[in-house]
């Protein structure tokens, strides 16, 4: 008999707000492993992924960064989809016509050391979003912000207003060449806006999972709640959103959870509660 595959996403998902697991979600997780496969389809990069998720037993790759990149949990690297440095500066040069320079996640080197570029002129959102990164090594401020040789995703910061032209205006510029996700941020009140490879989403990833795991993505039920998981939802056999999740996520959901992110939701539905 198959193992079953769960693959949850972290942030207002797996995790509880304050942004940590549970004592109840990693016994939930620990025991659940023994008879089936459980992963993470995270924003979050290697490092930070491996620091919240210490607790957990691992051993199935990990969707990162939106979709861009797979890793197994020893680094052994399964995927990437990298936006090339003419590509990313030509988007960094449009953004700065709106008055606003991203923030630029991007691979080092294969031995997944990671570096995360943000400008000196920053707004608002920015600098909320900067004090979760205090004394992060991977931290590099940049006075003429341009990108890396693999870079993972652009991310822009900002308010609704701002993002949305600028959303539309790179659409409009490079097309197909980009992916374009749009969504409001739970731990402020504004918004961001995510430039990838076009295959460097959640929905792509997870077709990757399922090839290297030599199973069907209707063998896989994933775990939600923001409109980077939409594209997942729709590709898997079972798609089920916390209660907290964006309305759009539960509209595309195959179960609606009635507990939240800080109601340990992903831990309860595994555990059958």
């Amino acid at each position: 008999m198959k193992r079953p595959i769960y693959i949850t996403d972290l942030d207002h998902t797996f995790l509880r707000s304050d942004q940590r697991v549970s004592n109840f979600s990693a016994k939930v997780w620990n025991e659940k492993a023994e008879s089936a496969i459980l992963s993470v389809a995270t924003a979050r990069s290697f490092q930070k992924s491996h620091d919240f998720l210490e607790k957990l037993h691992l051993d199935a790759p990990m969707i990162l960064l939106d979709g861009s990149m797979i890793v197994a949990p020893d680094k052994t690297l399964i995927d990437i989809k990298t936006v090339s440095k003419a590509v990313a500066d030509a988007v960094i040069d449009e953004g700065a016509q709106f008055g606003i320079y991203p923030f630029v996640i991007a691979l080092k080197d294969m031995e997944m050391n990671e570096a995360f570029l943000f400008p000196t002129t920053l707004n608002t959102h920015q600098q909320g979003v900067l004090e979760n990164y205090r004394n992060d090594p991977r931290m590099v401020e940049c006075k003429n912000i341009r990108a890396m040789e693999m870079n993972l995703k652009i991310v822009y910061f900002a308010e609704h207003q701002t993002l949305l032209p600028l959303t539309e205006h790179l659409k409009k510029t490079f097309g197909s060449e980009l992916e374009y996700k749009l969504s409001p941020e739970k731990y402020s009140d504004g918004w961001f806006l995510t430039v990838l490879h076009p295959e460097g989403d959640k929905a792509h990833a997870l077709q990757k999972v399922a090839d290297h795991l030599g199973r069907e993505t209707s063998d896989i039920t994933v775990f939600g709640d923001s409109v980077n998981d939409i594209g997942m939802f729709k590709l898997a056999g079972t798609s089920v959103a916390v209660a907290n999740a964006l309305d759009e996520v539960k509209a595309v959901a195959d179960v609606v959870l009635p507990h939240s992110n800080d109601e340990d939701g992903v831990a309860k539905y595994l555990a059958g509660c």
